[in-house]
């Protein structure tokens, strides 16, 4: 499967006149977690020739290429990238941070050096905070819920404690974070939801499970009041973004 998203990526570059700096998994297999049917979830980042950067009509900066019960694929032009960088936006790190990585190259190394300076604790907490409330709301408040849903709570949960305790971007696998941040008495509710759905289907149904549910609504007030409590962060500047724009987009007009 690896060589075969390979294949459509470069089929993409060529259909679109793009350079794929950065492709990754971003969904539950880069979770660690994928279910007997889940899809791969392959998103890149790309820039484009720098004449579509001068054009004075408004362009897209998404490409959806494909979307079937096999592939979800799509990706974000280097400028939307960067302007998301400077809002602290947490789908950017996730992408840099992705355990399975399908395609990446020199320039991806830098901007990867360049945007971590961008990371704001209060943006991704409110950020992993506000997901885990509308997916528990959705979807967990019913007597019969479908499992996989829990890690849509939980994983957030544990992604707002890892920024408390360490002031960096949380890691994609889920076994990273429940290592360092799940309660122990947890555990063994976490082990069997995990088993559930590695062995299962994505639809796989089942009576809510009380004490994680409990877990996630003291969570819910606990990370509220330690947000509440931190300070704001100074907000750095376009130039670090630009000057790195500006590079990015010429080395791909030299070659």
């Amino acid at each position: 499967m690896h060589d075969k998203i390979l294949l459509k990526l470069n089929d993409i570059e060529r259909i679109y006149n793009v350079k794929i700096l950065h492709a990754v998994e971003s969904g539950s297999r880069a979770w660690g977690f994928a279910s007997k049917d889940s899809d791969y979830d392959v998103r890149f980042i790309y820039v484009r020739p720098m004449e579509h950067y001068l054009a004075l009509q408004k362009t897209t900066d998404v490409l959806n290429c494909e979307l079937n019960d096999i592939f979800d694929i799509n990706g974000w032009d280097i400028q939307k990238v960067l302007r998301l960088v400077y809002k602290s936006n947490p789908t950017i790190f996730e992408w840099s941070l992705s355990p399975i990585v399908y395609k990446t190259t020199p320039e991806f190394v830098t901007i990867k050096d360049t945007i971590f300076n961008y990371f704001s604790c209060k943006s991704g907490l409110y950020h992993y905070l506000n997901t885990a409330k509308s997916n528990y709301r959705e979807f967990l408040k019913g007597e019969s819920v479908r499992l996989k849903k829990y890690f849509y709570i939980v994983r957030p949960l544990l992604a707002c404690r890892w920024i408390l305790d360490r002031k960096s971007p949380p890691p994609m696998l889920f076994s990273e974070l429940v290592d360092a941040e799940l309660p122990a008495y947890m555990k063994p509710y976490i082990d069997y939801l995990l088993e559930v759905k590695i062995n299962s289907s994505e639809s796989e149904y089942g009576n809510k499970i009380h004490e994680v549910n409990e877990y996630i609504e003291s969570e819910f007030v606990t990370i509220s009041e330690l947000i509440s409590q931190l300070p704001n962060e100074e907000h750095n500047s376009w130039e670090m973004l630009n000057q790195l724009f500006l590079n990015i987009i010429k080395n791909f007009a030299e070659h």
